[in-house]
């Protein structure tokens, strides 16, 4: 199995497995950053909470992120701008830049590598796209640059740049804020009914309950098997390639990402929707073999990303008809500061205070886009497909991934080891496999 960088260098604290029925205010469901930091925030508001975790915490998503803090999420605020007005723009650049400051605030007090770096977005080939992006963020009110050359070696259009974003260890952060939150690691909860959730070993009774666990799980509430899909990507982590002090990321979403830590050299790529077929790390070690030569790779690994409709995180009630049930997902690739403004909100909603950004992050806000379509098509033709391996959350054809020897569902997303075990959500539980 692939390692991340981070999973190789931080030894995370340990929790108890949860045993016996319990009562609390708050639950949270899910043990990667926004849970944690979720738990975080309802503990310094004195808030009454309990956060469980089907396996360790931050061994998810959150392990295999590349740890970008920004509120550069590609070429954003033109869309927003033209979709949804500039306040709505605002807002949104508001709540990501107030993530990253309240990243550096926690990280002042404690040791995860924080380092401000710039961040651009490049384009190969459309100069107009960069340009009106610079524009948008004018009529926003925000300071962005335009570059034509970058550190790396390619040629490019344009780039527009960020400063003052910020990168950092994940997994060190979250074993710093961590220790003497009230967490229950390998209690994994498989339905939830009014108020209560239901483990292996226990019932928990909760006022409310905050879900955040990747890709929402419960069905019956939300549709967000249809709202979004899973997009899975790989890095690999080189020794003696260049300091390219900054981050760097492609406009379009099957491009490159590029960003150092420490003595290493991080590219990101080979964007495909979950399930479908690709070339794993391949394109990045053809581009790492044809420019820098001389390094070495020490590290390979996969990550996967919930995908909205609008391009905007789903955040707050889980569906109309759930007024005690919250949600954070759909983070489209930006699951660093979307994970704060989550938590942020969140923390607000829960205690009754009305948040400013409730209607724009939504998860009942209108569906009806292109994308829409498209999962319903895919969902659809992989459900006629004959084959025995099906997927128990929606019963979907299951994909061979041979670069990573996983059966893999193209609707939603969810995972299996070769040997059927539960790799990631949205399904409750593993698949038989004929040996």
């Amino acid at each position: 199995m692939n390692e991340s960088v981070w999973s190789k260098s931080v030894d995370m604290p340990k929790f108890p497995k949860l045993e016996g029925d319990i009562k609390t205010d708050v639950l949270i469901i899910g043990g990667g950053m926004c849970g944690i930091l979720c738990a975080y925030y309802l503990g310094l508001h004195g808030v009454d909470y309990t956060l469980v975790e089907a396996n360790r915490i931050a061994t998810g998503i959150t392990s295999n992120t590349t740890a970008k803090i920004t509120s550069q999420h590609g070429l954003i605020y033109n869309k927003l701008i033209k979709s949804l007005g500039v306040e709505k723009a605002r807002l949104y650049l508001a709540a990501n830049e107030n993530a990253v400051k309240e990243y550096q605030r926690i990280a002042q007090s404690i040791d995860c590598d924080f380092e401000f770096k710039d961040a651009y977005t490049y384009s190969l080939s459309d100069v107009t796209k960069i340009e009106d992006e610079i524009s948008a963020l004018k009529v926003l009110g925000f300071e962005a640059d335009f570059f034509d050359e970058l550190p790396l070696p390619f040629k490019i259009k344009g780039a527009i740049r960020f400063k003052n974003q910020a990168q950092f260890n994940p997994l060190k952060f979250i074993a710093q804020i961590s220790g003497g939150l009230n967490i229950y690691e390998h209690t994994f909860i498989r339905d939830i009914s009014a108020h209560v959730a239901i483990s292996d070993n226990a019932k928990i009774t909760a006022d409310k309950i905050i879900v955040a666990t990747h890709f929402p799980f419960i069905n019956t509430h939300g549709a967000y098997f249809i709202k979004m899909y899973q997009s899975r990507s790989y890095v690999i982590a080189l020794e003696n390639a260049p300091q390219i002090s900054g981050m760097y990321v492609d406009e379009k979403q099957n491009g490159m990402s590029f960003r150092n830590y420490k003595n290493l050299l991080f590219i990101g790529g080979g964007d495909h929707r979950t399930g479908k077929n690709s070339g794993g790390w391949g394109e990045l070690r053809n581009f790492a073999a044809k420019y820098y030569p001389r390094a070495k790779e020490i590290a390979a690994w996969a990550t996967q990303d919930c995908m909205s409709l609008d391009s905007i995180p789903y955040i707050g009630h889980y569906s109309k008809n759930t007024p005690y049930l919250y949600v954070a997902s759909g983070f489209n690739k930006w699951g660093m500061s979307s994970s704060m403004v989550a938590a942020s909100m969140l923390c607000d909603m829960v205690r009754g205070i009305k948040s400013p950004l409730e209607a724009l992050f939504s998860p009942s806000r209108s569906v009806f886009t292109p994308q829409l379509f498209i999962n319903g098509a895919e969902t659809i033709a992989n459900f006629i497909i004959p084959t025995t391996k099906r997927c128990p959350h929606l019963g979907c054809a299951l994909k061979w991934n041979k670069f990573e020897h996983t059966w893999d569902c193209p609707c939603h997303g969810s995972r299996f080891t070769e040997n059927g075990e539960l790799i990631d959500n949205p399904a409750t539980g593993g698949i038989s496999i004929e040996k």
